[in-house]
């Protein structure tokens, strides 16, 4: 048996986590918040913060437990830039930064189309190409100090063994970059002028190294320590089932909620509504929705960890919370959220808001052409209200990862090079019949047949 531990650095928190690769459980787990630091000279990510953080972690995490692999898995839409020395050629952008919308025009002007890298046009940062559009016309000297440009979870992978990489689901995490279908780089990269500053392009699971010997000397590892290339984290969430009968769905639910289609008969992609086609570890496409449920559940959620079964009658009386909470993003962008009925406080409001975001990852679901059974990975698994109207909503079934930590189990299977899925079946809940006729009445209210 083996101890792997698995940088996960999600929008919201950063963590480690120490995953027994025999049980597949996490043996511990730390995390720190990824706070924005504002400038200058412009928004950006803490990773000298975060650096110092992984690295007292993995020395403790060894002292105690044992580290003998290392995984890592972040958000996409994000890169680092290097110079020839390997430090930072500028700061690492955060993707919610408005900056590169100035250059919006000029950049259309260059991007591929959507057929070619299932990329569609988002705002600020979150196409990986407009950021470094920004960067590059905006930062005086980049473009003589860069060197290497590395996508996110491999420059925790650089940090920790000095190798260069990029790897394919984060270069196929909607960011112009890539061609899903080809697998290979997009013209886009040719018409930034990036060329020889991309890292070659690897799969998840492939070994990217083994720790530097200064740091395995500083957090105590007595024996080469093996890195895995890394992971873009909603493919983590994939990676687990990627064994499972085909057809099926994966819903990766966190600060951005995404619903990955497998095996699914190709679909037409409106790329108006949020839809993608992502690049799995195996550097499969697979269609893709998604939306900022996490982010929505914290800014509309109470103070009450649970809702009651008068709760629930309350709002089967018509109350409901229609799209779009987070209007940036997802398949009602530009839309904002509005409540049908007086605004629920309390339990209600909590009813409300989960049948929403099952609702909205149906939507999701739909937008991606996904068939078969539903599986559900990260903090929504555990949210019995979103369970019950998603079950309804989901024809073939809905199953639930047990794992806590979807992200993490996933980034420590490319380490432990098996996959190990623990699910349970979902049952049809005993309101079927009222959830059933309020899910068609959201639909005619949010106006929308998908």
């Amino acid at each position: 048996m083996s101890n792997i531990a698995v940088i996960d650095v999600g929008k919201t928190n950063a963590k480690l986590a120490l995953v027994d690769s025999g049980t597949m459980a996490e043996v511990a787990v730390v995390t720190r918040p990824n706070n924005v630091l504002a400038g200058p000279p412009y928004p950006h990510f803490d990773l000298e913060g975060h650096w110092a953080f992984f690295v007292d972690a993995l020395r403790d995490f060894h002292g105690s437990h044992g580290v003998d692999a290392i995984s890592v898995t972040t958000h996409g839409a994000s890169a680092v830039l290097l110079d020839g020395q390997g430090g930072l050629a500028c700061p690492m952008l955060d993707y919610e930064h408005t900056g590169p919308d100035d250059l919006s025009a000029e950049y259309e002007a260059i991007r591929p189309d959507f057929a070619v890298t299932g990329s569609p046009r988002l705002p600020m940062g979150l196409n990986l190409g407009a950021q470094l559009h920004w960067l590059l016309e905006t930062q005086d000297g980049l473009r003589q100090r860069l060197a290497h440009v590395v996508t996110y979870p491999q420059y925790w992978g650089f940090r920790l063994t000095g190798e260069l990489a990029t790897d394919v689901t984060s270069l196929g995490c909607h960011t112009d970059l890539w061609c899903p279908y080809a697998q290979q780089f997009s013209p886009l990269v040719k018409r930034l002028g990036l060329e020889e500053n991309m890292a070659p392009a690897m799969r998840s699971n492939s070994v990217l190294g083994h720790v530097r010997e200064d740091l395995a000397a500083q957090t105590g590892f007595e024996k080469p320590v093996p890195v895995t290339c890394g992971i873009h984290d909603s493919n983590a969430s994939l990676f687990s089932y990627l064994g499972q009968a085909e057809p099926f769905a994966v819903v990766s639910t966190g600060t951005w909620v995404v619903a990955m289609a497998i095996g699914s008969k190709p679909k037409a992609l409106d790329q108006t509504r949020d839809v993608l086609v992502n690049t799995n570890a195996l550097g499969q496409a697979v269609p893709s929705a998604r939306f900022m449920g996490g982010r929505e559940y914290e800014l509309i959620r109470p103070d009450v960890h649970e809702g009651s079964d008068s709760d629930r009658a309350e709002v089967l009386k018509g109350i409901m919370l229609l799209p779009s909470v987070e209007p940036s993003s997802g398949p009602f962008r530009n839309r904002q959220m509005a409540w049908r009925g007086l605004e629920p406080q309390g339990g209600t409001r909590l009813v409300a808001l989960s049948w929403y975001l099952a609702l909205m990852t149906r939507v999701c679901l739909d937008l991606a052409g996904a068939d078969g059974p539903v599986i559900i990975e990260g903090p929504f698994a555990r949210n019995t209200d979103y369970l019950d109207m998603l079950r309804v909503v989901s024809p073939s079934g809905v199953k639930v990862a047990t794992s806590l930590t979807g992200t993490s189990l996933g980034a420590a299977m490319l380490a432990a090079h098996r996959l190990s899925p623990q699910l349970r079946d979902y049952e049809m809940p005993a309101l079927e019949p009222q959830l059933r006729a309020y899910a068609a009445h959201w639909r005619v209210a949010a106006g929308t047949t998908a």
